[in-house]
Formats: structure tokens, sequence, C-alpha cells
């Protein structure tokens, strides 16, 4: 069992079961107040499944793609409440999400997934169905695009603005299921340099 948490465009947080699905989700599409929203929604998401943290098997953290500024409160969380109950982080990337519940519906065939990257900018990444295990298979990385020149989907184009932390931890509880992980770096998926850099500092004279 895991708590998985994705603040890749929304926040959203579940507890995920391999054999009894998804216990419980919280979510929105806010963008701007993960840090106030997110440590609520792990709270709500627990006492909905009654769930204890010593409960779990680790925590589902989703990688991105996404903004710098949202997606790692996501990961430091994930990361904080992993350390907190001595459980190992499962990262995923967050686009798998989005393609496996897209496929888990039906769906079949190639599948572009575009989501919002900001500054007139797309993080899209293609899949190719799922395999043998359940797993999404990517076969173009995540990638950043001129929101308004992506190029156009072998099969069906999916513009997602929300990532389900369900999808996210079922996704996670697959690969730990077939002895897949890592499924994902540990390092976040920003696509780009954040905004705000480290000064150089000042010269100190003696």
């Amino acid at each position: 069992m895991l708590l998985a948490i994705d603040t890749s465009t929304g926040t959203s947080v579940a507890v995920v079961d391999l054999d009894g699905g998804i216990l419980a989700e919280t979510g929105t599409n806010d963008t701007m107040r993960h840090a106030e929203l997110i440590g609520d929604g792990i709270r709500d998401v627990l006492g909905r499944a009654g769930v204890r943290p010593a409960d779990l098997s680790g925590v589902a953290a989703g990688m991105g793609p996404g903004p710098f500024t949202g997606l790692r409160v996501g990961i430091a969380a994930a990361r904080a409440f992993a350390l907190g109950i001595g459980r190992p982080v499962v990262p995923v990337v967050s686009h798998d999400a989005i393609a496996h519940a897209w496929y888990a519906a039906g769906g079949t065939g190639a599948l572009q997934v575009v989501t919002d990257a900001r500054r007139r900018e797309s993080a899209v990444t293609d899949y190719d169905g799922l395999d043998a295990d359940g797993l999404p298979v990517r076969f173009a990385a995540p990638r950043l695009e001129p929101r308004d020149a992506v190029p156009a989907p072998r099969g069906i184009r999916l513009d997602a603005d929300t990532v389900s932390a369900g999808s996210l931890g079922t996704v996670a509880e697959l690969a730990v299921a077939a002895g897949r992980l890592p499924i994902a770096g540990d390092d976040a998926l920003y696509l780009r340099a954040p905004d705000v850099t480290p000064s150089a500092g000042k010269r100190v004279l003696r």
C-alpha cells in the first residue's frame, strides 16, 4: 500500500493498494497553492482510507514533467514523509499516470500526453500502449515543445490539466509487483532551469 503525491500540475494525493485499488484520493487543479494544500491532503486521504502511516510500504512521488516551483513541493513532501516513516520513495513519471489511466479506461494505440509547461510551452510524452506488466510504454521521452507547434501525434493527443495521484500510485504498485524498480530517476523532470538561481555572493575584502 502506497501514499501517492503529485504536484506537477495541481495537487493530488491518494492512498493506493494493488489489490484494493484507489482507497482514497483528493486533489485540485489549483497551480498556485501546492504547499498550502498538500499537508491537509495527506491527512485527508489517510483518514478516509483508515490507514496509519506505519501501514504504508512506501510513497510514490510524481517526478514531472512540470514547472519547478510546484513540482518540488510534492517531491519534497514525498521524501520527507517517506523518511519520517522509514519507507522508500518510488519515483514515477507523472505523464505515465495520465497514460495509464487512459489505457486502463479502454484507450488503444499510440497516445501523446500534453500538459502545460507555462512560458508558451507544453510538456509532451509519447506512448505506445501498456506492456505485459500493465505499465505504459514510452517511445519518446518527456520534452518541451512550443505550445502552438506541438508535433502531430501518431495517434491520439490527450491534453491534461490534472494528474491523478491514484493513477500514479497504481503505476508504482504495478512496478513494485513486477520487480521493475526504478521506473523513473530520482531527479525531477523540470525540463528547464529554474527562474531563480543562487547568487554568486559578494567578495569580502579583508
